[in-house]
C-alpha cells in the first residue's frame, strides 16, 4: 500500500508542473495587458511611461519561459504575488477567505452524505415502486438543475415570498440554509442515483447469492455483501464532489454573499487581477488532483484487488 501511495504521489508532480505551465501560459497570452488594470488599480493614469513601468515591474518585457521560470520559484517559496486590488500577498488573502469556503463545503459534503445514503438504498430496496420514483424524480431535478437559477429560486421562495431565511450574507446557521442546498443537491442527486444502481447491481452477484444459500438473513447480506461493495463506486464519486462543491462556490458565494475564496475570485475576474486568478486557478486544480488522490488511496485501500493489478502491472 505504501509503494502504491509513494508511486501516486510521484506522479503528481510532472503534473502539475504541465498545469501550472499552461494556467501561466494562457493568463499571459490572453488578450489584454496586464499593465493596464494594474494602473488602474492604483488611479495611475495609463501613459505610456507609467505603461513602461508596470510593464517592467510585472516583468513582461521578459520571454515567456523566463517569465515562469521566475514565477514557479517564488511560488515554490509561497510567494503567488501581490494582489493589484488589496495590495496584500495573494496567498495572504486566499488564506483569509479560504475558512468560510471550506466550511460551507464541508457541510455540503456531510448533507451530501447524509441524505444520498439513505435515498439511494431506499430507493434500491424498493425499486419501481413508489418510493422509487419519488427519489428519481428528486435526483432527475437535481441533475437538471442548473445551481444559479436554484439559488434565486431558493431566494424568491424562502426570503421575498416566506421572510423564513435571510437572502444574502454570513454569521448564523440560517445563512448557510440556502447556500448548502444549492451546493449539495447535484452532488447529492448523483449519489443517491450511483448508489442505487450500484446496490441493484451486487444485489445480483454470484457471491450474494451464495450467501443467501447460507442462511444470513437479508439485512446481514445487504450490510455485509452488497453495501460494502456497493459504495465504492458512490467514493470516488464524492471526490470529484468535493472539488465540485468548492469551484461551485465562485457561482454560489457571489448570489449569496459569502464571504469565502469563490467570491473573491470573483471580484478579481472582474477586475483584472491576474495574480489572483493564476493562483486561484492552479489552487483549484490542486483542489481536485489532491481530492481524485485520496479517493484512489481509499478505494484501492478497500478494494485490493485493484491495488494488486496496479502492481502487477508496475
Amino acid at each position: 500500500m505504501l509503494g502504491y501511495t509513494l508511486r501516486r504521489l510521484l506522479l503528481l508532480i510532472p503534473l502539475l508542473l504541465v498545469v501550472s505551465f499552461a494556467i501561466f501560459a494562457i493568463i499571459r497570452l490572453a488578450p489584454g495587458d496586464p499593465a493596464f488594470p494594474y494602473l488602474r488599480l492604483q488611479n495611475i493614469p495609463p501613459t505610456p511611461e507609467a505603461l513602461s513601468m508596470a510593464r517592467t515591474a510585472l516583468g513582461l518585457d521578459q520571454p515567456l519561459l523566463t517569465q515562469y521560470w521566475s514565477w514557479l520559484t517564488a511560488a515554490l517559496q509561497g510567494d503567488f504575488g501581490i494582489s493589484f486590488a488589496t495590495k496584500r500577498p495573494v496567498l495572504q488573502d486566499i488564506a483569509y477567505y479560504m475558512p468560510a469556503t471550506l466550511l460551507l463545503a464541508g457541510i455540503a459534503l456531510a448533507f451530501t452524505l447524509i441524505v444520498s445514503f439513505p435515498l439511494g438504498i431506499w430507493s434500491a430496496r424498493y425499486k419501481d415502486r413508489w418510493p422509487d420514483q419519488v427519489v428519481r424524480t428528486i435526483a432527475f431535478f437535481g441533475v437538471s438543475t442548473p445551481n444559479f437559477w436554484l439559488a434565486f429560486l431558493l431566494i424568491l421562495l424562502f426570503s421575498v415570498q416566506l421572510h423564513w431565511l435571510p437572502p444574502f450574507g454570513a454569521g448564523t446557521w440560517s445563512h448557510m440554509v440556502m447556500p448548502v442546498i444549492t451546493v449539495s443537491l447535484m452532488s447529492l442527486s448523483i449519489n443517491a442515483r450511483l448508489l442505487r444502481a450500484s446496490l441493484l447491481e451486487n444485489a445480483n452477484a454470484r457471491h450474494v447469492a451464495w450467501a443467501r444459500m447460507r442462511g444470513l438473513s437479508d439485512r446481514q447480506v445487504e450490510r455485509r455483501h452488497v453495501l460494502r461493495n456497493a459504495i465504492l463506486p458512490v467514493l470516488t464519486a464524492t471526490g470529484m464532489h468535493l472539488g465540485e462543491l468548492i469551484g461551485g462556490a465562485l457561482i454560489v458565494e457571489t448570489i449569496f454573499a459569502w464571504p469565502g475564496v469563490g467570491r473573491y475570485a470573483v471580484s478579481a475576474i472582474a477586475n483584472k487581477d491576474f495574480p489572483v486568478i493564476q493562483c486561484f486557478t492552479l489552487f483549484m486544480v490542486v483542489v481536485f488532483v489532491v481530492c481524485n488522490l485520496l479517493v484512489d488511496i481509499l478505494t484501492a485501500a478497500l478494494n485490493p484487488q485493484l491495488r494488486l493489478g496496479e502492481e502487477a502491472q508496475a
